[in-house]
């Protein structure tokens, strides 16, 4: 059935015989429409720039450029919001297109000269994920800090650390703090490697294989204040793979994050006592008057979970023929949806590192029990009575299991003369201080001083190193933060020297 063609419709002189079925519209058009606010901005500065490099080139008289860019400027002063996008002319720009048709009739075909919609769509949607990136990199820093603090304040709380969920060897719990932190530090770096990809302008690339109007492509990327311009024209404009760097990049964020509130979850439980989360990341239950959950993890593990599954469709959806709409129609929204969302998952990770409160007493407790110190013990056989240690293994285990069913937490010269007795025959003559020292937590921690060890003295070392890192990616954020807007606020000023007054509604 023959509908009739929109007023304005792009193309429908041409090739289009009517206008596009309601299905097509909420099932595809709105979807491009809905990403308007997130692209409303940039699409303001890809038009602006694109008019002045058509006006430096000689293309367009000069009296047009000043009344389109005098109109241009006008419109960006219209919040996304209050602006007339309908999604029956499809993508945002198309009903930009209308607008400027509607206020300056013909002059505003000049727009379109030597560019499709899509490339300012790229222009814009690339600006807005510069922003998202720069966004989500700040709120890792900050749980970089938080851990960092918390690491460096319990550099010498002793605690049995775990593997399995099973006590397996005195450290710090500012050791294991630190761990997190040191994936957190990475995770700064895959950030601005995705940045690096968002960073390089699609600007003046035409068609598919550039464009026959005079183009400085390098001029252009330096106006909108891009890095560089993309390095092939079809790559820039079709090109996905940077969209799943970025998203992954935000995933496995949230996902550190969400390892350490499933910890925390376990260390803040009756069973353990280890923490308490601060009483405003909690919930209480509506029910049950004696519970405090801690709502906070539970977000946080929501938040990861979510986001695994964007990275995991946006990888999928690359399944597609090259130089297609299909990996990118839902693409814009989806990808900046999920570095909003790791943005707030990892926020919410460093409030709650912040405000944690550790019971060192706890902690030092555990760290006395469940023999954590059977490794260390087995070292010193090794290397105070030559033997190797798969038989100081046997040794020690074979006294541990004597204690074990003797319901005792330790152990005894006793017993590791009787388990060297029936593991190699003959007992072994051990200095009672050495299985005191090689039982006692703190000693076994203060031995260990290998880099990046849980020696206190190292744990503190380690925190410092993470807070330059960090301090070197914050720089790093400050200085694109800056440049952006002092490329932007360029542009405008440029914008407004060329604007003829008089088109200025």
């Amino acid at each position: 059935m023959s509908r009739p063609v929109p007023d304005g419709y792009l193309g429908a002189e041409a090739r289009i015989s009517s206008g596009p079925a309601p299905e097509l519209v909420e099932a595809g058009y709105a979807l491009e429409t809905a990403d308007a606010p997130l692209l409303h901005h940039g699409l303001g500065l890809a038009d602006l720039a694109h008019v002045l490099a058509l006006h430096e080139a000689g293309v367009i008289p000069a009296a047009d450029a000043g009344v389109l860019l005098a109109a241009l400027l006008e419109l960006r002063d219209v919040p996304a919001e209050a602006f007339p996008y309908d999604p029956v002319y499809g993508d945002a720009y198309n009903s930009r297109e209308r607008e400027l048709e509607r206020r300056l009739g013909s002059v505003a075909g000049w727009l379109h000269t030597g560019r499709t919609r899509r490339e300012a769509g790229r222009i814009a949607f690339r600006l807005a994920l510069r922003n998202r990136l720069l966004d989500l990199h700040e709120a890792v820093g900050g749980f970089l800090d938080s851990v960092c603090a918390q690491s460096a304040a319990h550099a010498d709380s002793v605690w049995a650390d775990t593997t399995y969920l099973q006590p397996a060897q005195s450290s710090t719990f500012g050791h294991y703090l630190g761990g997190f932190g040191e994936e957190a530090a990475r995770h700064l770096d895959r950030l601005q490697l995705a940045y690096r990809w968002a960073d390089r302008s699609p600007a003046g690339v035409g068609g598919v294989g550039g464009s026959r109007v005079p183009m400085n492509r390098s001029r252009l990327a330096e106006v909108l204040g891009f890095e560089c311009p993309g390095a092939h024209t079809r790559d820039i404009m079709w090109a996905a793979d940077g969209l799943a760097d970025a998203v992954v990049a935000a995933a496995q964020a949230a996902t550190t994050v969400d390892r350490l509130a499933e910890d925390l979850e376990i260390f803040a439980s009756p069973g353990f006592g280890y923490v308490t989360l601060d009483a405003s990341l909690c919930r209480a239950s509506v029910l049950m008057p004696q519970k405090r959950n801690p709502y906070a993890l539970a977000v946080i593990r929501a938040g990861a979970g979510t986001l695994v599954g964007r990275a995991t469709g946006l990888l999928v959806t690359q399944l597609t023929p090259s130089a297609r709409t299909d990996n990118w129609l839902h693409a814009y929204g989806e990808v900046a949806g999920a570095l909003e969302l790791a943005r707030r998952v990892v926020a919410l990770g460093a409030e709650v590192v912040r405000t944690l409160s550790v019971d060192r007493d706890a902690l030092a407790a555990a760290a006395a029990a469940h023999f954590t110190g059977a490794t260390d013990l087995a070292e010193e056989l090794v290397l105070r009575h030559a033997l190797d240690y798969r038989s100081a293994y046997r040794v020690v285990g074979r006294a541990v299991a004597t204690a074990t069913n003797s319901n005792r937490t330790t152990l005894t010269i006793d017993d590791l003369t009787c388990a060297a007795t029936d593991v190699l025959g003959h007992p072994l003559n051990l200095d009672p201080r050495i299985l005191h020292d090689a039982l006692d937590p703190a000693q076994i921690v203060a031995g260990r001083t290998v880099l990046g060890g849980s020696a206190p003295d190292r744990v503190r070392e380690h925190s410092r190193s993470l807070t330059h890192r960090h301090a070197e990616a914050a720089a790093w954020r400050q200085i694109r933060r800056i440049h952006a807007r002092e490329t932007e606020a360029h542009l405008i000023a440029t914008a407004l020297a060329v604007a003829t007054p008089a088109g200025r509604r």
